[in-house]
């Protein structure tokens, strides 16, 4: 049976998606297929490498995102996305998708045609840090002449790979949208942003149908994209809404 893991975008909250791996792994659910997008790349990658939940999440901890040895120089970004590839090579030896022992899918959006392409196949590194390249703060990603950015841009939940390959999808989505007040409206950067994740949020959950199984624990809204503070919280968050979720469905032991 092939089993289908969509991981969504979220910034530091993907860390859930650890958490989720975690507690499938001890109900004997082992997807053979991911799809991936921004911080769901990074877990997808590791994890179709075959690195280990708990190696994933010490990657998170100590990997040094903000630093000032990253800052990028004469390029559209704080931080210089690229400074970034040999932290993944010590992981992926090969960089290539072939090398992985799990199918992997990793979205990243074209910056300059404004279309959503889907790797999988050839060069690894470089789409995973394509995809978790959020704009305005890490700089774009060059692959074969285009210029990459954020998978979530254009789709933060993407089960369209999944969907024709797998039997069972089960969809981790770390971006739930914050109950605001209209008091929290003080500016119109606010209002842009609110009417950014409006959109995006709403575009995911129209495809939580595809999945047999979402784990979406609102919980995740009190966290900032890059604090990186509360990592063991949202992990923990990631593995209690998983256990849950599966015995409410009757999950104890396979899928």
């Amino acid at each position: 049976m092939n089993i289908g893991l969509v991981l969504s975008g979220g910034g530091i909250r993907g860390v859930a998606h650890i958490g989720v791996i975690k507690a499938l792994e001890e109900h004997n659910i082992y997807p053979t297929h991911i799809a991936g997008t921004s911080a769901g790349a990074i877990v997808g990658a590791l994890y179709a490498g075959g690195v280990k939940w708990s190696d994933i999440l010490e990657f998170f901890k100590v990997i040094p995102i903000f630093h000032a040895n990253r800052f990028a120089l004469k390029k559209p970004g704080f931080l210089d996305t690229e400074k970034f590839y040999d932290e993944f090579k010590k992981f992926f030896p090969k960089d290539s998708f072939e090398s992985l022992p799990k199918t992997l899918y990793i979205t990243a959006t074209d910056i300059i045609k404004g279309e959503l392409m889907i790797f999988e196949e050839g060069e690894l590194i470089k789409p995973v840090l394509a995809s978790a390249t959020f704009p305005g703060v890490f700089s774009p990603i060059s692959i074969d002449g285009s210029f990459y950015i954020d998978g979530g841009v254009l789709n933060n939940f993407p089960t369209e790979p999944l969907l024709p390959r797998c039997d069972k999808i089960i969809g981790s989505y770390v971006n739930p949208l914050k109950n605001i007040k209209v008091k929290d409206l003080k500016h119109s950067y606010n209002v842009i942003d609110r009417a950014y994740k409006i959109k995006s949020v709403s575009d995911s959950i129209a495809k939580f149908a595809d999945c047999d199984l979402v784990i979406s624990p609102e919980e995740l809204c009190e966290f900032a994209t890059f604090d990186m503070r509360y990592i063991d919280d949202i992990f923990e968050i990631g593995y209690k809404s998983t256990i849950k979720i599966l015995k409410d469905n009757g999950y104890t032991s396979s899928i």
